[in-house]
């Protein structure tokens, strides 16, 4: 890629993981669920006004919404005020890319390759030395609901990719259903898919499933009370991580990263979402004083090879000369048959069987971010 676009890919790798800090920083005085309902709220209005609907089934897209958005995210921020430190949510939550693999492979039938299934073993080595090293200030359980929600992404992505293989392959899927888009040349199921306006389509209508049902769960965990104060007595800092992480992460992040991967090979774009844990990780070290321990960062480092191996960034380069073929639309954090691709906040494009390139929050999707 050339500098420009690879700088993007940079500044988005850095923004998904500050995420992480950002959101830490929020929930000191905002429950967690609370928190979800009002960052999803805002990345629905306005864009909902001014995003096309995407060219999808709604239970697909009400499905990747549940999963993507209100499972990985609600999941998350609990994790976060159950005490996961936010440096190494950052990193536990890329076993989404192993598990994403497993669960593709058990619902798509997509057989995993050789490489892949090493790579989801390593990474798996990775979790446990980091499961069982992590420093006694971090809960059992908030390690565990992290796991979780990284479950909660995989799922979502399969689904993601299940959606995208029903609408290459049944073009008229839709047809016959009020769209959003009839009469506009995005209804035009013929023309190419734009991943930039798709996936963003995507994030922004998926989201829909997500502020009441965590609007009413914050009502039934923390209390009336408890909700409206936090509503009318809001402070600067969840108001920030809001806007930071609904219109940067989420927005702006997810746009930036489509357009890359409408541009040029997901085998070029895909490998700089590695740059996010260690990000997370570094923001987290400098802004909450968080210094993982020496079975953190072996573990971590562990993690981060099994997920190099398993989207295909150690894989032996072609001989200078020989053509690659240009990998297809792509999303970040969905497997294809021979790659995966990992990412923060959630962002859906249109994936396609074919893609040769290797492949997150979250990722793509983001994510959560």
């Amino acid at each position: 890629m050339p500098l420009r676009s690879s700088l993007l890919a940079v500044l988005v790798a850095v923004v998904w993981g500050v995420n992480f800090v950002v959101i830490d920083l929020g929930l000191g005085d905002m429950p967690p669920t609370l928190f979800v309902a009002l960052r999803f709220l805002v990345v629905l209005v306005p864009a909902i006004f001014l995003v096309p609907r995407p060219r999808a089934r709604w239970r697909d897209v009400l499905l990747v919404g549940t999963f993507m958005s209100l499972g990985q995210f609600g999941l998350l921020y609990t994790a976060l005020a159950l005490g996961m430190p936010a440096g190494l949510a950052s990193l536990v939550l890329q076993a989404q890319v192993g598990l994403t693999v497993l669960f593709a492979a058990a619902a798509l039938r997509e057989v995993p390759t050789r490489a892949q299934l090493l790579g989801v073993l390593v990474g798996a080595a990775g979790l446990v030395v980091v499961g069982v090293g992590r420093s006694a200030s971090t809960p059992a359980l908030a390690f565990v609901v992290t796991l979780a929600a990284a479950a909660s992404w995989a799922v979502g992505n399969v689904v993601a990719r299940r959606a995208g293989r029903r609408d290459q392959g049944s073009p008229s899927a839709d047809q016959g259903s009020p769209s959003a888009d009839q009469g506009s040349p995005s209804a035009d199921r013929s023309s190419p898919s734009r991943p930039g306006l798709d996936g963003l389509s995507m994030t922004v209508w998926s989201a829909l499933v997500v502020p009441v049902p965590m609007l009413g769960l914050s009502l039934a965990l923390d209390g009336p009370d408890a909700v409206g104060h936090a509503l009318t007595h809001l402070t600067l800092a969840p108001v920030l991580s809001t806007l930071y992480t609904a219109w940067l992460a989420s927005l702006v992040g997810y746009g930036i990263w489509n357009t890359l991967l409408a541009r040029y090979p997901a085998s070029a774009v895909v490998p700089f979402t590695m740059l996010v844990p260690p990000v997370g990780m570094l923001a987290a070290w400098v802004v909450l004083d968080e210094v993982p321990n020496a079975a953190e960062l072996a573990g971590g480092a562990v993690l981060l090879l099994g997920v190099a191996t398993t989207t295909g960034v150690l894989r032996r380069r072609p001989p200078r000369g020989e053509l690659t073929p240009h990998a297809p639309d792509a999303e970040p954090g969905v497997v294809a048959p021979r790659a995966a691709e990992p990412g923060d906040d959630p962002g859906f494009g249109e994936p396609r069987d074919d893609r040769a390139g290797s492949g997150s929050p979250g990722a793509t999707r983001a994510r959560s971010r």
